[in-house]
């Protein structure tokens, strides 16, 4: 076991970079994959979302807000651009860390699954207003579908939330504790 103690602050510094982002890529590519037992109807789970909330918890709305704006250009770099999750995920960031600011939300793990619940149905329901204003589709055919796509995340989104909210909280926990 890597002693976190025993490296210099520089070393912890890039040791600590190098796992976040290792994580967030993690989270790239199992938003591209589909594998057995993630997905329902057809929707796997906000794999960046759940990092995003999960970062977010313990960093000032800046740092949440242009981890956010980097996680949408990432989202909008492997899907289409339009509708655009850049400013979705940035309002995300900014949101989850007001939560933790106004001491509303304490770190107890329901309370991340549930936070990340009301964030991917406010992320789903924002793209759904993007399309709204394209046009192309009518309100009561955009209304089914985001019932279907956003509860069907959600529920995903926030089942798979432990697995990835705990390891990380546990680093940054360390690592911040040194």
């Amino acid at each position: 076991m890597l002693k976190l103690s025993r490296l210099s602050a520089r070393s912890r510094f890039i040791l600590n970079i190098l796992v976040t982002i290792a994580s967030l890529l993690l989270c790239t590519f199992l938003s591209l994959m589909r594998l057995p037992g993630m997905e329902i109807l057809g929707i796997s789970p906000n794999w960046l979302l759940i990092w995003l909330v999960s970062w977010s918890l313990n960093r000032s709305c800046l740092d949440s807000v242009v981890a956010g704006l980097a996680i949408g250009a990432i989202q909008d770099s492997l899907t289409s651009n339009y509708p655009s999750h850049l400013m979705v995920f940035g309002l995300i960031g900014f949101l989850t860390s007001r939560l933790h600011r106004q001491r509303y939300v304490k770190e107890e793990l329901i309370a991340v699954v549930l936070i990340v619940f009301v964030m991917t149905l406010i992320a789903d329901g924002a793209i759904a207003f993007q399309y709204y204003l394209q046009g192309g589709k009518n309100l009561a055919d955009l209304w089914l579908d985001y019932q279907r796509i956003g509860l069907t995340s959600a529920l995903l989104s926030s089942l798979w939330t432990p697995l990835l909210y705990y390891p990380l909280q546990q680093w940054w926990r360390q690592f911040s504790d040194l």
